[in-house]
């Protein structure tokens, strides 16, 4: 899992390398590995936030959608082409590792939208989205968009408090990604398949694609979408408007 943010669900293995031979000797010393368990829950103080934040986007009305993908699946002009056609009220967090270039993006189709950057996080977490949201002020009977960080692995671990996971994957990555980041695909409840316009230039094998998600997730439900054109969008957005 990832070193940096500690997002292991599990208990870590912790390996300690203790100095050994004469404390006083300079030239050589021998270092022997022990391994101790740590066993604490990472993900509760997480899930008491995410808990927290579940119940105001209840009391309010808010639908909340966690849009999820490895870098590159065109996440963000799925976003911004979802604004453009929708006519529910869309609030947009927007998570990177630096920049506020896609954040921008976004405000320039007239939505209100909160950067956060994560630095060398690789995910958002519920607390980043409790501060946001207080930044953004979302109205009520409203949606809101986050859009995390570019990451198939540690955002499936993470609670938000969203009503919903969408999983986006584009042709032009590997058509065997349900297979390689299952977690993402059993967490997700929508599945977008973009860039459906190149299609015929790349070796993805849609088929295959669905097929290898519905074997983690039987209940996954696709769109298949060209958000630069526009082809498939119309049923993406009579399913947003419609739940």
């Amino acid at each position: 899992m990832c070193d940096s943010c500690g997002c292991e669900p599990n208990a870590p293995t912790i390996t300690i390398y203790s100095p050994g031979g004469d404390k006083h000797s300079h030239i050589e010393q021998t270092h022997t590995p022990k391994q101790i368990q740590v066993q604490r829950d990472l993900l509760s103080g997480n899930n008491s936030i995410a808990k927290r934040n579940r119940a105001f986007f209840s009391d309010h009305n808010i639908k909340v959608l966690n849009l999820v993908s490895s870098p590159g699946s065109g996440k963000t002009t799925f976003l911004t082409e979802t604004i453009k056609r929708t006519t529910q009220t869309i609030s947009v967090i927007e998570g990177d590792q630096q920049t506020a270039n896609d954040a921008k993006r976004i405000k320039a189709t007239g939505t209100k939208v909160v950067q956060v950057n994560t630095g060398s996080g690789c995910h958002l977490d519920a607390g980043m989205i409790a501060r946001a949201i207080k930044q953004l002020q979302p109205e009520d009977n409203s949606t809101c968009m986050i859009e995390n960080v570019g990451n198939l692995v540690c955002p499936a671990l993470f609670d938000l408090g969203e009503s919903a996971k969408i999983v986006i994957i584009s042709v032009t990555e590997g058509d065997d990604k349900p297979e390689k980041y299952p977690a993402m695909f059993h967490a997700a409840k929508i599945c977008i398949i973009n860039k459906m316009d190149l299609l015929p230039y790349v070796n993805f094998k849609l088929t295959t694609c669905k097929r290898l998600a519905r074997q983690v997730n039987p209940e996954l439900i696709f769109f298949e979408v060209s958000a630069i054109n526009g082809a498939g969008m119309t049923k993406w957005i009579d399913w947003l408007e419609d739940n």
